[in-house]
């Protein structure tokens, strides 16, 4: 089995097609020419119509021309032009609903998050060309054509875990592969359940009265016991397989619950390592995760070309309620 079959064993269909049956029209920019080829080679076999391949630097240069349904654009170094031009696609993306992959690097991810913030963009660090066609896959399935119906929260989980583990088999076949083989209106739920917390109320006496009194939210916990926390989270790894143990969503709950009781920033490179998978992977979880309510996205009041993930005020109180309910025995821990 070599990588070209991978498009063929997700089995999008013949063709891909868009409300009105037309195949759904995807754009490449990339420098690289084999890239170029590779991407369009796993187009073509999901059933996509090519209709643009060129260099980044036509995108840059080139006068404006359509973007088509979906854009894959590669950007592996992030200078002034190149981030220029991002924005510009972001906002023509974001006005005229196409959908963007933008792969990059781990240098570059920051300041590529950072000037891309109204399209909603799929982001890909260092990726396979497994990792692209799970892109291509999932981007797919947001086509009302392509769509049979809607997604549960443990369907959207389920596809998740699906897509890593699509990944990891993909990286396993490209390791036992011989070198120089040849590459070939209301919401929607989330895949979290995600609730408010239960408010708790006391019984409170004023004079010869009785009236019940809303309890108060409880503090943060302190940031050195969740650095603890996740300091012995990551020892694990010493003696085990870190796969074992593999949660994200956890370690960058923790995470970022030291951060704001530190009252310090995270940035979303620094999120990915954080979460101790690779950053693919961990963009696909804070992606959930910011659907869910859980994280979101905060802008840089001095610096507007920088971005940061942060935890919303549900889910610094539902973590602050977690530690508040392990109580001494969260303590010893320190």
């Amino acid at each position: 089995m070599n990588q070209l079959s991978l498009a063929d064993d997700f089995n999008y269909g013949s063709s891909a097609s868009d409300p009105a049956g037309m195949p759904i029209a995807l754009s490449i920019f990339a420098d690289r020419s084999h890239l170029r080829s590779q991407i369009s080679e796993d187009a073509h076999a999901a059933g996509l119509r090519v209709t643009t391949v060129a260099s980044l630097e036509e995108l840059l240069d080139g006068a404006a021309r359509p973007l088509g349904d979906v854009v894959l654009l590669d950007c592996p170094q992030a200078d002034g032009a190149a981030l220029a031009a991002l924005s510009r696609l972001d906002m023509r993306a974001a006005q005229s609903g196409a959908r963007l992959i933008v792969s990059t690097t781990l240098e570059a991810l920051d300041d590529v998050f950072s000037c891309m913030d109204q399209s909603e963009p799929h982001l890909l660090v260092d990726p396979t060309r497994a990792d692209r066609v799970i892109a291509l896959g999932q981007l797919l399935s947001c086509f009302p054509a392509a769509r049979l119906r809607e997604l549960g929260e443990e369907d959207r989980l389920m596809l998740l875990r699906l897509a890593e583990q699509v990944g990891q088999i993909a990286e396993r076949i490209d390791r036992l592969s011989p070198k120089g083989a040849p590459a070939s209106s209301p919401q929607n739920e989330s895949a979290f359940r995600f609730e408010s917390p239960q408010r708790e109320f006391r019984t409170s006496e004023s004079g010869d009265s009785e009236r019940l009194v809303r309890s108060g939210r409880p503090p943060l916990p302190d940031p050195r016991l969740v650095r603890r926390v996740i300091r012995q989270r990551q020892l694990r790894a010493r003696f085990f397989d870190g796969d074992l143990f593999a949660d994200p969503a956890w370690d960058m709950l923790l995470d970022l619950t030291a951060a704001r009781a530190e009252h310090t920033r995270v940035s979303v490179t620094s999120l990915c390592i954080a979460s101790g998978v690779p950053p693919t992977t961990a963009l696909r979880w804070i992606s959930q995760m910011n659907d869910a309510g859980l994280f979101e996205r905060v802008e840089d009041d001095t610096d507007r070309r920088r971005a940061f993930i942060v935890l919303t005020d549900r889910a610094a109180e539902a973590m602050a309620r977690y530690f508040a309910e392990l109580g001494g025995g969260a303590a010893q821990l320190l």
